[in-house]
């Protein structure tokens, strides 16, 4: 995957996640409690482009943010 992708798709995470006034340990709380293991830690990784995003991370991050796809990977 193209890094700059990446951390395009990390910015977009974080613009949506700063939007609806979550901070990150929030939104990795809801995250768990949706059933994604994931920490604040690797999040912040996500929203900088130091770590991949998988499949599941992905979906539950769709349905706790409440957007479209189109949203994290514009």
């Amino acid at each position: 995957m193209d890094i700059q992708y990446e951390k395009q798709i990390g910015e977009n995470i974080r613009n949506i996640r700063t939007e609806k006034r979550l901070t990150q340990e929030q939104l990795a709380a809801k995250l768990q409690v949706s059933g994604c293991d994931i920490t604040r830690s690797a999040l912040a990784k996500i929203e900088v482009g130091q770590r991949h995003l998988y499949p599941d991370e992905i979906k539950a991050l769709k349905e706790v943010l409440h957007v479209a796809y189109e949203d994290i990977f514009a």
